[in-house]
């Protein structure tokens, strides 16, 4: 254990030139400045920029996270899909609020978003659904995500299962396939310094509109 923590310590950060941050010409709704930072991030060369952690709350009540992609952003919020009837769709229906946090390490930036989640219609589900790869339409068309799984020749089976009747009808959609919507209500830009000097800026909702300010380190 004290190995692995020297070896731990020794891992640099926050490596090559990082971008500025200027506080000074903010933009009033945070939607705006996270599109300029994603498409920045996309611009960079940062793999798989649209990686979100999703964190939810469990039917145990114990936090709940896992990494998906996000779909849009809108003035409406940050999408993202799932099926209804996996682990994460059960507790949204549980608990409808969720955290979202992007992390672009070269740039030694991140994205905290946190508030109320809602679930689309079939009409614009179906449609996210549609926007799939075919294999990734035909994984999602088993709708057994998150349970027990004997072994995975069995696994194979069903997907080339699932592969074959996409091939024959392009129109199938799994049926508790949701794409959901998050409204913010607390967005958090962090931009890394290599002497911790780090660049904190909160937004939070308010009934006449957003407010912002600046956080320590």
């Amino acid at each position: 254990m004290s190995d692995l923590r020297e070896v731990l310590r020794e891992i640099e950060v926050f490596e090559g030139e990082l971008p500025d941050f200027d506080v000074s010409e903010l933009p009033a709704d945070p939607h705006e400045l996270f599109v300029e930072w994603l498409l920045t991030a996309i611009r960079s060369g940062v793999r798989e920029p649209h990686a979100v952690t999703v964190s939810t709350t469990g039917l145990d009540g114990h936090p709940s996270a896992r990494v998906l992609i996000c779909k849009d952003v809108t003035a409406d919020g940050w999408q993202f899909a799932a099926d209804a009837g996996s682990g994460k769709g059960r507790e949204l229906a549980s608990h409808p609020a969720a955290a979202l946090t992007f992390y672009w390490s070269p740039l030694a930036r991140q994205v905290r978003v946190r508030g109320t989640v809602r679930p689309g219609g079939p009409e614009e589900s179906a449609a996210d659904f549609l926007a799939r790869s075919p294999g990734a339409r035909a994984e999602a068309l088993l709708g057994r995500q998150s349970t027990p799984l004997s072994d995975l020749a069995l696994r194979d089976a069903e997907v080339r299962a699932a592969a074959e009747r996409i091939a024959a009808e392009p129109g199938a959609v799994a049926p508790g396939w949701t794409l959901y919507t998050l409204r913010a209500e607390q967005v958090e830009f962090w931009q890394g310094d290599k002497q911790r000097r780090h660049t904190r800026v909160d937004y939070r909702r308010t009934d006449a509109g957003w407010e912002r300010g600046l956080l320590w380190p």
